[in-house]
């Protein structure tokens, strides 16, 4: 599994709050200790990443939890802001409300492939599965790569899937960002985009809760990236390169949230919507090619398969609760995409088509210690 340092203290006295990777720290509620999707205890992030010319692409796999997930489910919501997508698993979410497998963040055209691999694994840890028990309901996102990956060459593989999934169920706090795994070839205002994460913590009636995100960042027009409430300008003609892909917004961002928060799934439901506003912050505005979709789950209790099994007795959080969480989401969600940009390095891949890093174009946003 990849790994980065420690998140840092944001800085004191007079100049802007950093958090780790020289980014500005938006919002006011306190980050975990990683300022990332990490902080929830259980949860796992790993990825396989194919970077071989016009290949540039790969696979990043969220496990929620330990163990068996398709016999110890978790409750889980979706919040869909603009369906141009391809995703699987998510009809099932939102009529059940619940998560039985780990979530696994390619490619658009590799997501059968996925599928296909979460399948085999939940398998090969329950023979019992579409014999004696119902079938396992994979959940698999997708954004589209296709202008740095050629992405017709379908490079991806299960065995590369599955090998995401085994790293990540290796545990431990710390993973890559940036241009890695599913992020390889993604795109975010005209910029290197990809994987990012952040954490923040709330407090209610004296007990402290976590809600992380991860995102999977492939949206936006370069002339409207907003970095910490500042305009970006984004070049779409760099020297001796050729020139960026339209200006529309034709992309798409993954938003997963994780919590420790006891929620059931329509509350989790709520919380996923307000991924919208974090998103909404770095200059989205989902454009009509944009497929933007958040999912949430809470780590709080495990719902069984079985009917022969009791349901948890666990307290919910009150209603009254979930403004914190609200606020919560959003400010981790604007966190995790300003960590893709910052720690996307630039790539370039089909036909000689390039992504610039944000630090290429925009060198004064970083930290002087973040180089």
């Amino acid at each position: 599994m990849h790994s980065t340092p420690s998140s840092t203290a944001p800085e004191a006295g007079g100049a802007a709050a950093r958090s780790r990777l020289g980014a500005p720290q938006v919002g006011t509620l306190p980050s975990g200790p990683r300022d990332a999707i990490t902080d929830v205890a259980g949860v796992s992030v790993a990825h396989c990443t194919l970077a071989d010319g016009p290949v540039q692409t790969g696979a990043t796999v969220l496990l929620p939890q330990p163990g068996n997930l398709f016999l110890q489910q978790l409750p889980a919501g979706v919040a869909v802001i603009n369906g141009f997508g391809k995703s699987a698993g998510l009809v099932q979410v939102q009529e059940l409300g619940t998560l039985e497998s780990p979530i696994a963040l390619v490619s658009t055209l590799a997501v059968g492939t996925a599928f296909t691999a979460l399948v085999r694994d939940a398998i090969a840890h329950t023979p019992e599965l579409a014999r004696s028990l119902p079938t396992v309901n994979p959940l698999v996102f997708e954004c589209n790569d296709g202008w740095l990956n050629d992405a017709q060459a379908l490079p991806l593989q299960e065995a590369h899937v599955l090998q995401a999934l085994a790293a990540a169920r290796q545990g431990g706090g710390s993973f890559d960002e940036g241009s890695v795994g599913a992020g390889r070839g993604m795109s975010c205002h005209g910029l290197k985009g990809g994987i990012g994460s952040a954490s923040r913590c709330v407090r209610w009636q004296g007990r402290g809760y976590t809600l992380g995100a991860l995102v999977l960042a492939n949206q936006g027009r370069p002339g409207a990236l907003t970095v910490a409430g500042q305009r970006i300008a984004v070049p779409m003609q760099l020297p001796g390169r050729p020139p960026q892909a339209p200006a529309a917004e034709r992309g798409s961002i993954i938003m997963l949230l994780a919590t420790d928060a006891p929620l059931d799934a329509r509350q989790l439901t709520r919380v996923a919507r307000r991924a919208a506003a974090g998103l909404a912050r770095t200059g989205s505005d989902y454009g009509h090619g944009s497929g933007d979709i958040a999912l949430a789950f809470s780590t709080a209790m495990r719902l069984p398969q079985r009917p022969t099994e009791p349901m948890p007795a666990l307290p919910l959080l009150h209603e009254a609760a979930l403004d914190g969480l609200f606020q919560a989401a959003a400010e981790a969600t604007e966190q995790a995409i300003l960590h893709a940009l910052f720690a996307a390095t630039a790539v370039t891949g089909r036909e000689g088509h390039h992504r610039p890093s944000l630090r290429d174009v925009a060198p004064h946003l970083f930290h002087k210690d973040s180089a």
